[in-house]
């Protein structure tokens, strides 16, 4: 006769689910300064994975060679290009806050022009509201736009400062990404078993994990990056100074779908009027909402596809106050949270109505309703 498994006892259980939250506090502290180095080495491992699984179909027998080519990918295709834009959006900065600080812009008036090139209703409607006033206004816009400046070279001081740090960081993620595309379907395997959910609540919530990371990557990332890119070559044919510094605005204005690119087109249509190049400010204008504005429209059903889609007011929501909470982490880790909680709600309402529908069942003339099988639990995607 087998002994009978040992019983802990309540002090016991309590004891050790202190050990295991006090360990896991402790974990993700010791790791939390690469944070952001985990979240997009996982970011980019979701992405890839299909790439990489597509190779290795070709290779069979050579798993860790098919990984190996799917991360030269990602460096030579993302990475490279990533630190080759930052150096050059860097030099634009330094040369704009240079002339933000020896006044060679004279704000008062290149508003006053662009007051003037206005619409009499709207240079009426302007001076009823106290906005033509430049001896406030126009100050202040200068002095808003030269901290904003100085805020930029001081953040591109830091970088050069913590540079090591930065390389250390890029490796880290390097690494992860090939542990994570080699042995991703294991760790997530692992890893769920742990979870104390149903296996098909696990399997919803990394179906939506996965869903979400490649809808906001190709959906929004891929169309911002396009229309961004677009837009700065718009304004580098148009003569729009450090058109390469507004595309990456443009680029991050595409990110919020209640502003968009027009953020940045407008101003910089409103701009060329104001110096005399109408032609060019009526280009900018019409490219602005026929070409950069559609793109969003045509790339986006061709690279998201049946992909998980929030409505653009949440993702509004979830994209900013991630980015407030996060920083620019927060772009993935907000539609991820808002895509899970989601989720989580919609278990509830599943669950609400099939405990309505067993109750029903067992009131007097309602004959037994079948309860419908529970979906078939998968390890997600690594």
């Amino acid at each position: 006769m087998e002994p009978s498994p040992y019983k802990a006892t309540p002090r016991e259980t309590a004891g050790f689910t202190l050990l295991l939250i006090a360990v896991t506090a402790a974990m993700i502290w010791s790791v939390w300064a690469f944070s952001g180095a985990i979240l997009w080495a996982m970011v980019l491992a979701v992405v890839f994975s299909p790439l990489k699984e597509r190779i290795q179909h070709s290779m069979p027998e050579r798993a860790g060679l098919a990984t190996a080519i799917t991360l030269l990918i990602i460096v030579g295709g993302v990475m490279l290009p990533v630190v080759m834009l930052v150096e050059m959006i860097l030099g634009e900065a330094a040369g704009l806050v240079s002339r933000l600080q020896s006044k060679s812009v004279d704000f008062p008036a290149l508003f006053n022009q662009t007051v003037h090139s206005l619409p009499d209703w709207a240079q009426s409607w302007l001076h009823q509201s106290g906005w033509d006033n430049l001896s406030t206004l126009s100050d202040r816009v200068a002095a808003n736009i030269q901290l904003l400046a100085q805020a930029v070279a001081k953040r591109a001081l830091s970088i050069g400062a913590d540079l090591f740090s930065y390389l250390v960081a890029l490796l880290v993620a390097l690494y992860l990404i090939y542990v994570l595309l080699r042995h991703g379907k294991t760790i997530v395997a692992r890893a769920g078993a742990v979870v104390p959910l149903a296996p098909h609540r696990r399997a919803v919530l990394a179906t939506n994990f996965v869903s979400v990371v490649r809808a906001t990557v190709k959906g929004t990332v891929v169309v911002a990056v396009a229309q961004g890119s677009a837009g700065g070559v718009v304004m580098w044919v148009l003569g729009v100074p450090n058109a390469l510094l507004w595309a990456v605005v443009m680029t991050f204005s595409a990110l919020l779908p209640a502003v968009g690119t027009g953020l940045v087109w407008v101003p910089a249509s409103l701009y060329l009027l104001a110096i005399g190049h109408v032609w060019q400010g009526i280009v900018m204008a019409l490219m602005g909402a026929f070409v950069i504005g559609t793109i969003d429209n045509i790339l986006r059903p061709i690279l998201v596809g049946r992909e998980t889609q929030m409505p653009d007011a949440l993702v509004l929501l979830v994209t900013l106050g991630g980015l407030s909470a996060f920083g620019f982490n927060g772009l993935i880790i907000g539609p991820v949270i808002a895509s899970l909680f989601l989720a989580t709600w919609e278990m509830v309402r599943e669950e609400q109505e099939h405990v309505v529908a067993e109750a029903q069942a067992r009131s007097p003339g309602h004959p037994p309703a079948p309860v419908p099988p529970a979906p078939a639990a998968t390890a997600g995607e690594g």
